[in-house]
């Protein structure tokens, strides 16, 4: 699993790191790189599609180098071991990655085969809905196409892993209780979902955009044999607030697994979403913190931020988030408590 990446000279990440563990929660303010720093993770793989000039800090001198640093910690029993995988980009120069053990010994390719299986996903209702053509290995695709393929394939080839994602779909929306597919035209198949209650079939192309991303969502929990790091980019979008519990439950089981079916899955996730931000109060070690200051971005995690933390015990954990300007807990507090709205009316 990745342990941490550091950047320099990246694009807004001129020189910082970005910590992880098995379950990350980053969070912040539009701008503050959070998926620019989830995108580095493909350029690891194949820094040679990618030139300097494109992946520069502004205002760096051409004289700089573009690094991203990653450290891997390999938890195979006949791999185990620490690996550094270095990305670096020169002007003039193609880029390179080198891996090197950290233990002394030989490098190994596993970080690298690894990093190039992640996905990093962007969800969008329209592209789920939309009918596929029937191919072999069939995944889905980060904005989410290919759900009706990688669903067909779960079905016949893991019925138990579908008849279980049918049961959560059912707990998240009582209103359905099976998915069923259609033949729009040869070769390619669409989902529907059959409700409850008179077992109508509502087609894919009439389902909210919710529904349509809570399903997707159970999708990358249920298959069986998932990328070994999940990357998605505000999951918790166009969901129900009720549903944040059950949200946070899957993403939990999916890098926490607790029947032994499968290895764990390094799990990152961003959000924008405080009521989803708070279910995590508990855990301040999963979530990190990313700030933008003039055109440089940093992170760090909250359960190191002392400065926040101490503010956190009495305030919900988007107030220190959205509100805070602090250069101590006790000036953090008076910012937390100055109103950063007025009202323009007076209640009668």
């Amino acid at each position: 699993m990745i342990e941490s990446v550091k950047f320099e000279n990246f694009k807004a990440l001129r020189e910082t790191t970005l910590p992880f563990g098995q379950f990350t929660l980053i969070i912040g303010p539009n701008g503050s790189a959070k998926s620019t720093a989830l995108s580095a993770l493909s350029l690891i793989t194949a820094p040679e599609n990618w030139e300097f000039d494109q992946l520069k800090t502004a205002g760096a001198p051409v004289s700089a180098a573009v690094v991203i640093k990653a450290k891997w910690r390999e938890t195979s029993p006949n791999h185990a071991g620490d690996f550094v995988l270095t990305s670096i980009w020169r002007k003039g120069q193609t880029g390179e990655t080198e891996v090197r053990s950290e233990n002394g010994g030989p490098g190994s390719q596993r970080p690298r085969k690894a990093l190039a299986r992640s996905r990093l996903f962007l969800l969008d209702a329209n592209r789920i809905a939309e009918a596929v053509p029937l191919r072999q290995n069939m995944e889905l695709e980060p904005d989410g196409f290919g759900l009706a393929g990688v669903l067909c394939k779960v079905r016949d080839q893991h019925p138990d892993d579908f008849e279980s994602l049918n049961q959560q779909l059912a707990e998240w929306i009582p209103d359905f209780d099976h998915v069923l597919f259609e033949t729009p035209r040869q070769g390619y198949r669409s989902i529907g979902l059959r409700t409850r209650d008179g077992h109508h079939v509502i087609k894919s192309s009439d389902l909210s955009q919710g529904t349509l991303v809570a399903l997707a969502l159970l999708t990358i929990a249920h298959v069986p044999d998932p990328p070994p790091i999940v990357c998605i980019k505000d999951p918790d979008y166009g969901l129900h607030p009720r549903l944040l519990g059950d949200l946070r439950d899957t993403l939990y089981r999916l890098a926490y697994p607790d029947n032994g079916r499968r290895e764990p899955v390094q799990v990152v996730v961003t959000t924008h979403n405080p009521y989803f931000l708070e279910l995590f109060r508990g855990h301040p070690e999963h979530i990190v913190v990313a700030e933008k200051d003039g055109f440089e971005a940093r992170f760090s995690r909250l359960s190191e931020r002392t400065d926040l933390t101490e503010i956190a015990r009495d305030f919900p954990l988007s107030k220190v988030w959205d509100n805070r300007e602090p250069s101590t807990p006790a000036a953090g507090i008076k910012t937390l408590l100055t109103p950063r709205y007025r009202p323009q009316f007076k209640l009668r």
